[in-house]
């Protein structure tokens, strides 16, 4: 019986509009600590040659994204200016993408799901289009994936060389 009441009470809490969280603020939340802890790792690691390709594929991933803000200059659901792309979206997927590309997969997946849920909160905010989230989401993962190498591992990578394919591999102590 507590444990009903107990339930009951925390969803007639929950319910309250002053007790509420809304799902924009928590994707606002995700916005600023996914980045904040994908460089504190870098700092904790001490990994110097991580910070500098952290620095290389946010900064890129920002100025691709807000260029293509300006020069797209979408209507936003809400009516607002410069909906295309994500910048919440790509930002989150920027720091979840090098979480895996750098670190690995296993440890990047709260991210992932932080970043997509940071996604979904812009456009249930209504402040933008599902097409504008993916573009973001896009946008993010490929600045981390082109300036990001494996943290002290073995990186797999295919090549051209003129008319030639082959794969390289590339060893980092």
């Amino acid at each position: 019986m507590k444990k009903i009441s107990l339930t009951l009470l925390s969803i007639t809490l929950l319910s309250q509009n002053s007790f509420a969280i809304e799902t924009e603020t928590i994707g606002d939340v995700f916005l600023v600590l996914i980045p904040s802890l994908t460089y504190g790792t870098t700092l904790y690691l001490d990994d110097k040659e991580g910070e500098n390709q952290f620095y290389k594929s946010f900064a890129t991933n920002a100025g691709v994204t807000y260029g293509l803000k300006y020069a797209v200059n979408r209507t936003r659901p809400n009516g607002k200016p410069y909906s295309f792309p994500s910048g919440h979206t790509s930002a989150t997927f920027q720091s979840a993408s090098f979480i895996h590309k750098r670190y690995g997969l296993k440890y990047a997946i709260p991210a992932y799901l932080g970043a997509t849920f940071v996604g979904y909160s812009r456009v249930d905010a209504k402040a933008h289009h599902k097409s504008d989230v993916v573009a973001g989401a896009i946008l993010g993962t490929l600045s981390s994936f082109y300036f990001t190498h494996k943290y002290k591992g073995f990186e797999v990578q295919p090549i051209s060389m003129g008319e030639g394919y082959g794969i390289g591999v590339k060893k980092s102590w």
